[in-house]
């Protein structure tokens, strides 16, 4: 096998995680957005800190209104990290504290972020947060933070990462048993948690893939895909 050949089926062995967001499932509940907080240890805004507009949510339901009264449509979309191959936040930070991994990830390394916040500037969808203060979690709520996820200390940019945590266990579990991670085992929990089944989660590498096939619809759309960014997350458009 030539050099050539090699290095592609490398790449073919390499997974690269993506998503896809079906809006005419999406009903706007918004578990998705509760199960993140859960999931990742987000801390709570206070009334007064969102209204200062230091609302703190890895994923948000953006609402758009069509037509004119009293013909007006209401309809959502999810906003996450949209884990761009040509991510404009990486090439701003000063201490490579994002990057792109090697499976597609748009990763932080929060032990290395000094607070700078270029990333978030330069940010299209604005999916990044700083976290100004230290994080509180009022009794009883410190009982369910997550122990596979640490926790942020104030000066740091955080934002999602596709749950991560999931994605390693999955494939260390897979690894153990001389296997292939299956289609479908790996979940975020927001994929998990949405009862519409809206969101899928999954290696975009992976032709036979749920969400390879989504990603190849007619229906299949990038949020600001003008800008070159060539997000990982695929939106599905509404029918109607």
């Amino acid at each position: 096998m030539s050099t050539q050949e090699e290095s592609q089926s490398d790449a073919k062995k390499t997974p690269r995680w993506g998503m896809t967001i079906d809006l005419d499932r999406c009903t706007g509940c918004g578990a998705c957005v509760a199960a993140c907080h859960a999931e990742n240890n987000l801390p709570l805004s206070t009334p007064e800190s969102a209204a200062t507009g230091r609302a703190f949510h890895w994923i948000r339901i953006d609402r758009y209104y069509e037509g004119e009264f009293p013909d007006i449509k209401l309809k959502y979309m999810p906003v996450l990290c949209q884990h761009c191959d040509q991510a404009p936040c990486e090439p701003v930070c000063p201490v490579y504290a994002t990057y792109q991994t090697p499976d597609g990830l748009n990763a932080q390394v929060y032990n290395r972020c000094v607070g700078t916040r270029y990333c978030g500037n330069n940010c299209p969808y604005s999916v990044r947060f700083f976290n100004w203060f230290d994080p509180v979690w009022p009794e009883p709520l410190d009982l369910q933070l997550n122990p596979d996820v640490s926790i942020r200390p104030d000066g740091v940019m955080e934002k999602c990462t596709f749950c991560v945590q999931r994605i390693k266990r999955a494939r260390l579990e897979a690894a153990r048993e001389s296997r292939p991670v299956a289609d479908g085992e790996i979940q975020p929990a927001c994929a998990q948690a949405c009862p519409a089944e809206a969101i899928v989660f999954g290696d975009l590498n992976d032709a036979d893939s749920k969400v390879s096939r989504l990603a190849g619809s007619a229906r299949a759309t990038r949020l600001l895909e003008e800008l070159g960014t060539e997000p990982k997350v695929i939106y599905l458009s509404r029918l109607s």
